[in-house]
């Protein structure tokens, strides 16, 4: 793991894996969640040469806190990474709450990223004609509840939250996400995904759970981007057996962001959508 000092004296953890010479895959890590190497998305990196990384958004384990950020802000923190790397452009996956950090770079960055895949992503809160809840499990419509409300509601939720996960060990996951998990993603996870979410979810709320609360925030205020200026290419992932991010959330998007290719597949969930990997990869490194 590495770290790097940005502008604003603020650092920011790292990852990086793959061939030193390879154009960047900046993967925008899940609500919660850290820089932590994902092996089948690392590995098709790889076989597409490709460099895998990824960092850990402001307030998730060593990364510093940023108070108020935005979607947006997530631009300047991976332009300050390709600097580091000597990487003219990059490509991009965000997964989940990833998703529209990944939006973001695509829409921020045009003379870098060369395309975008979001798969399980979320839609703007206010995104028209969609509702944003439905269709969702009852912690995630408890806890964007608790977010719509305010700070104060949130963090209440995330202390309690955030204790659970704590100490969350591979055995356990299945029960503390609950009604999130249909019958495909806990499928997904007994196959090999589980020590990947525990560990990712122990180190996210390991310093506390400020990232958390800056992701939900950001994610029910503007993002401060335009989903219509964006021109590279861009691919939407979404399962409809998906109780995190229901599969209207790609729907939407696909409908919204200029010249998408929308892939709204059929007896997928929101960590089974893994089992695409390779495809959504090699799209990548064809651009």
């Amino acid at each position: 793991m590495e770290r790097l000092e940005v502008g604003d004296g603020r650092v920011v953890e790292y990852l990086v894996e793959g061939p030193a010479g390879g154009r960047p895959l900046v993967l925008h890590h899940g609500t919660p969640g850290v820089a932590m190497l994902l092996e089948p998305v690392a590995e098709a990196a790889y076989r597409h040469g490709l460099r895998f990384v990824t960092h850990s958004r402001p307030g998730y384990s060593d990364s510093t806190p940023q108070p108020g950020r935005r979607v947006a802000d997530v631009a300047d923190d991976v332009t300050a990474l390709l600097d580091v790397l000597g990487a003219d452009d990059f490509v991009t996956i965000g997964w989940s709450g990833g998703g529209p950090h990944a939006l973001a770079s695509a829409a921020l960055l045009p003379d870098r990223c060369r395309a975008a895949a979001v798969i399980a992503g979320v839609a703007p809160y206010d995104a028209e004609g969609l509702d944003w809840l439905a269709g969702m499990g009852d912690e995630n419509i408890t806890e964007f509840g608790a977010a719509a409300t305010g700070k104060d509601a949130l963090e209440e939720f995330l202390i309690e939250a955030s204790a659970d996960l704590k100490n969350v060990q591979p055995g356990e996951i299945i029960a503390a996400f609950g009604d999130l998990l249909s019958a495909v993603d806990q499928a997904a996870l007994r196959d090999g995904l589980a020590d990947y979410l525990a560990a990712s979810c122990r180190a996210a709320v390991s310093r506390g759970y400020d990232g958390w609360r800056d992701d939900d925030l950001a994610f029910l205020t503007d993002w401060g981007i335009d989903l219509a200026t964006i021109r590279v290419p861009v691919s939407i992932w979404q399962g409809d057996q998906d109780r995190m991010v229901p599969h209207a959330h790609g729907r939407w998007l696909g409908e919204h962001v200029p010249g998408a290719t929308t892939q709204l597949v059929p007896g997928e969930g929101h960590l089974s959508l893994i089992n695409n990997i390779d495809t959504i990869v090699a799209k990548l490194a064809s651009s």
